[in-house]
C-alpha cells in the first residue's frame, strides 16, 4: 500500500507505483491523502494512477497537526478493513510520517523510500528535518537514495541489513517524463520556448524563507531582470499566498519576468531542460536539475542532499540579496564556472530505482531477492 499526499511525493512514489503494478508478485492498493489537492491530481494523471483510496484531508489553511491527526484517523479506518503486508511511505511529508505511524501502530512494516536524508538542524528545513527522523524509527526497510544517506542511517544505529542503497526515483520519473515533451498551457511559455532566449527558472516556497528573506529574494529578481535585458526569468508562483505576497510585488512592471502558476509535472520538467540556470529552495529540483546538466543555486544555508554539492552540480547561497544577484551573474557571464557545474556528474541515479525498491520489499516479505544496489 503506498501512501502519498503532496505533488513531490506523487512524482517520486509514481515509478514506484507502476513497478509494482507490473509485478506478478504484489497486488498494489494506492493510498492518497490529498495534502496537496491540484497539484498531487495533476501528477496521477500525468503517470495514469489512479488512486484506490483517496482521505481528502485538504481543508483550507490547514495546519500540520491538522494533516497528521486526519491523515493518522483515515488511515486507522482503512488498516481496520484493508490490512497491507507492507505500506510504503516517501520522504519527509506530514503524510509520509502520519503514514508511518499509523502503519506502525497497527503493527504493518513500514517501507521508507528516500530515506536518510539530513541536514542536521532540527528547524531547517521545517518540519521536513523532523518527519524524515521520525519516520525512521518506526520502518522496517530503508531505501536510502544514495552512500551518504545509508551512513547517516547506519550513524544512527541503524541495522545495515535494513537499508538498501537505490538511487532516487525521481530520476526515473524525470527521464520518463522529460521525452514527452508536454505542452505549455501558458501561451508565453511556449513563446518563450520557440524564441531560444536564456532562461532562469525559480521556485521558492520553503517555509524557514518566508517573510523578509523571500522579499529579498524578490528585490533579487527584480534587480537581475532589469540589468540582463537578454535573460527570461520564469517564477511558476507557489499557490501559498504568504510566498506570493512576499515575492511577486517586486517584480510587477518588469517585461522579461513571467509569473505562472505552478506548473504542472510535465510541463515543468519540459521547462526544467529549457532553462539555463536554476534557482531554487526546493530538494527535488537539486535531484532534477543536475540529470539534465542544469547548474543549481539553492536558497538555503544547508542541505540534506550534499552529494550534489560536493559534485559540484549545486551551489548554496542562502537568501541574501546581493548573494542571489551576484551568484547569477556569474553563472551567466563566467563560462568556465557555468560549465564546471553544468557538466558534474548527477550522483542521484540511473533511473532503476523503482526496480531496487520493488526487489527490497519482495525479500523484506519474503518473496523474491533484492537486486544490485546504486553505486555498486
Amino acid at each position: 500500500m503506498p501512501i502519498y499526499g503532496t505533488r513531490p511525493e506523487a512524482i517520486k512514489m509514481a515509478p514506484i507505483v507502476k513497478e509494482l503494478e507490473n509485478s506478478d508478485l504484489f497486488d498494489c492498493t494506492v493510498v492518497v491523502t490529498g495534502q496537496h489537492r491540484e497539484m498531487l491530481d495533476q501528477v496521477n494523471d500525468l503517470f495514469d494512477i489512479v488512486p484506490d483510496i483517496d482521505l481528502q484531508i485538504m481543508r483550507p489553511n490547514q495546519s500540520l497537526s491538522g494533516i497528521m491527526t486526519r491523515t493518522i484517523d483515515g488511515l486507522d479506518e482503512i488498516f481496520k478493513e484493508n490490512r497491507p503486508a507492507a505500506v510504503i511511505v516517501q520522504g519527509d511529508t506530514t503524510t509520509s510520517t502520519a503514514g508511518a505511524i499509523a502503519a506502525f501502530y497497527h503493527g504493518i512494516p513500514v517501507v521508507h523510500a528516500e530515506a536518510g536524508l539530513r541536514s542536521f538542524n532540527i528547524l531547517s528545513p521545517f518540519p521536513e528535518e523532523a518527519n524524515r527522523k521520525i519516520t525512521s524509527q518506526v520502518s522496517a526497510l530503508h531505501l536510502a537514495p544514495t552512500g551518504v544517506s545509508k551512513q547517516n542511517l547506519l550513524t544512527e544505529n541503524t541495522a545495515e541489513e535494513d537499508i538498501v542503497v537505490t538511487g532516487n526515483t525521481v530520476i526515473d520519473a524525470l527521464l520518463t517524463t522529460v521525452g514527452k515533451k508536454v505542452p505549455f498551457s501558458d501561451p508565453q511559455l511556449e513563446e518563450l520556448a520557440a524564441s531560444g532566449r536564456r532562461i532562469l527558472l525559480v521556485t521558492t516556497h520553503r517555509r524557514e524563507n518566508q517573510g523578509g528573506a523571500m522579499q529579498g529574494v524578490g528585490r533579487a529578481l527584480a534587480r537581475i531582470a532589469a540589468s540582463e535585458p537578454d535573460l527570461t526569468i520564469v517564477l511558476p508562483a507557489h499557490k501559498n499566498p504568504v510566498v506570493r505576497e512576499a515575492v511577486l510585488p517586486a517584480l510587477e512592471g518588469a517585461g522579461n519576468v513571467i509569473v505562472t502558476e505552478p506548473l504542472a509535472y510535465g510541463e515543468f520538467t519540459r521547462m526544467l531542460s529549457l532553462a539555463h540556470v536554476v534557482l531554487t529552495d526546493s530538494g527535488g529540483v537539486q535531484e532534477e536539475a543536475p540529470s539534465l546538466g542544469k547548474p543549481v543555486l539553492v536558497m538555503r544555508e544547508n542541505t540534506e542532499r550534499p552529494e550534489a554539492v560536493t559534485a559540484g552540480t549545486v551551489l548554496l547561497i542562502g537568501t541574501d540579496e546581493e548573494r542571489i544577484v551576484g551568484e547569477v551573474g556569474r553563472l551567466l557571464h563566467d563560462d568556465a564556472h557555468f560549465n564546471a557545474m553544468a557538466n558534474a556528474v548527477n550522483p542521484y541515479g540511473d533511473g532503476r530505482a523503482a526496480q531496487r525498491t520493488v526487489a527490497a520489499i519482495a525479500e523484506l516479505l519474503g518473496v523474491g531477492q533484492r537486486i544490485d544496489e546504486f553505486g555498486n
